[in-house]
């Protein structure tokens, strides 16, 4: 018979006022970079799972009824905005979850820092957004922005810890100026580099860190590339002296890589959000790896 271990009445109280307290909010966000962002935020008070994966088209996501099953059980929802993730608010009515906190992040996002906001919208631009390019997360300075909004709505569904979330927020913000500040000297290498990209994701990222985008592989935002763009865009790529060919994770990589081949320039797969390859798990990953990643390929 195996023997029996007793733990006293005091030694169990003592063991379980040590134990962590779990998680009190629920938090699910449309994408990896605002859980990231989020977990940095709240810590150990938040439970945080987003609905894209990092190496999943956050323009493009199936309706699933487990979704709707998550958003159901949560107490904040937290949206990039900006038309990208058009698809969240069919998920949160579909919870049918009326005390759940939405936090849009791109409503903190002043005129001024909103690029490439169209004067006119119709079907033959393509994949075109009204309120400006939705990609504004890959600008280091916004991710304090998305880290306030965080923080007000945690505030919000569990106003207990409201201090905790601004204190997780100053954290955050302390660490985020530091590695602007690092990610800025980095750059400075890349200064005026040329390069081509799939979709139209990287304006906030390339004015951030001074480098040019020549043209993309879609002749419209989510059209496919026609033959006769590609031909064009080869002419270009040798024309211009582009340094690297990059192309988001969810993308085909059969016309970049026979570009790539044509041309001669280095190709490159370019996470633009946390879990986009298995090294960038955090929202400060993203920054290292890409700009590594630019500074150690591309041709000069």
């Amino acid at each position: 018979m195996r023997p029996v271990h007793v733990v006293s009445i005091p030694a169990l109280a003592l063991a379980l006022s040590a134990a962590p307290a779990a998680a009190s909010v629920r938090v699910v966000t449309s994408t990896e970079d605002l859980a990231a962002i989020a977990r940095e935020i709240g810590g150990d008070k938040v439970q945080v799972e987003s609905i894209a994966a990092g190496r999943q088209d956050p323009h493009f996501v199936e309706l699933l009824p487990s979704y709707m099953i998550r958003v159901r059980k949560a107490d904040v929802y937290v949206k990039v905005g900006m038309e990208l993730d058009y698809w969240a608010q069919q998920i949160i009515d579909g919870s049918r979850n009326s005390k759940i906190v939405v936090v849009d992040c791109s409503t903190d996002l002043p005129p001024d820092r909103r690029l490439e906001v169209p004067t006119r919208v119709d079907p033959s631009q393509g994949d075109i957004h009204k309120y400006g390019n939705p990609h504004y997360w890959l600008d280091p300075e916004n991710g304090k922005i998305i880290g306030r909004a965080i923080a007000r709505g945690l505030g919000d569904a569990d106003p207990a810890n409201a201090e905790a979330y601004r204190a997780g927020l100053s954290g955050f913000e302390t660490r985020l100026d530091a590695k602007i500040a690092e990610w800025k000297k980095k750059a400075e290498g890349l200064a005026g580099l040329r390069i081509v990209t799939y979709h139209n994701t990287w304006p906030y990222f390339t004015k951030a860190f001074g480098i040019e985008v020549v043209d993309w592989l879609e002749p419209k935002p989510g059209i496919k590339p026609s033959p006769a763009h590609v031909a064009d865009l080869i002419e270009k790529i040798r024309a211009r002296k582009v340094a690297l060919l990059a192309y988001e994770p969810y993308f085909e990589d059969r016309t970049p890589t026979m570009i790539a081949r044509e041309t001669g320039v280095p190709l490159v797969v370019l996470p633009p959000s946390v879990g986009g390859v298995t090294e960038v798990r955090t929202y400060f990953d993203l920054f290292d790896y890409d700009l590594d990643l630019l500074a150690k390929t591309a041709k000069r």
